[in-house]
């Protein structure tokens, strides 16, 4: 059982996250068999043909909303994991998490939705904040022992 309650508050939202990229690339899959725009050949033919051995553009957007995720949550990853033992506040800790979860939502469904300009942007500061925030106080903790 976790005892710490800022971790297990961190392994909520982690979760939560490696849930929305699946979510993420299980749309990508669907979109690429209704699009029929296949990366590989074997799946083009098994599809039928090898013209559908092709890009598509809505595919591309999904795949890159995928790519932006590998690229941010992961880091979050490990950056809130190591956050949770500094010993923050379980309160100002829920903030960060919630903050950047909502700003990976936001971004996504921007990515995907091709919302205006300057949506996906926005979404993507406002979700990088906590983690400086969580990277600053890391450093902070840990320059004494360094």
């Amino acid at each position: 059982m976790i005892r710490n309650r800022v971790f297990s508050c961190f392994v909520f939202y982690a979760v939560l996250l490696v849930i929305k990229m699946y979510v993420i690339a299980i749309i990508t899959g669907q979109v690429r068999l209704r699009k029929k725009a296949f990366a590989n050949p074997e799946d083009a033919l098994r599809h039928g043909g090898l013209q559908y051995h092709r890009e598509d553009p809505y595919v591309e957007r999904c795949r890159r909303a995928h790519m932006n995720d590998l690229e941010n949550i992961l880091p979050f990853l490990f950056l809130g994991a190591i956050y949770s033992m500094t010993g923050p506040s379980l309160w100002v800790a829920r903030i960060h998490f919630l903050v950047f979860f909502l700003g990976r939502v936001l971004h996504s469904v921007a990515y995907l939705l091709a919302l205006r300009a300057p949506t996906r942007s926005v979404a993507y500061t406002v979700a990088q904040i906590p983690c400086v925030s969580m990277a600053v106080q890391i450093l902070m903790t840990v320059a004494t022992y360094a």
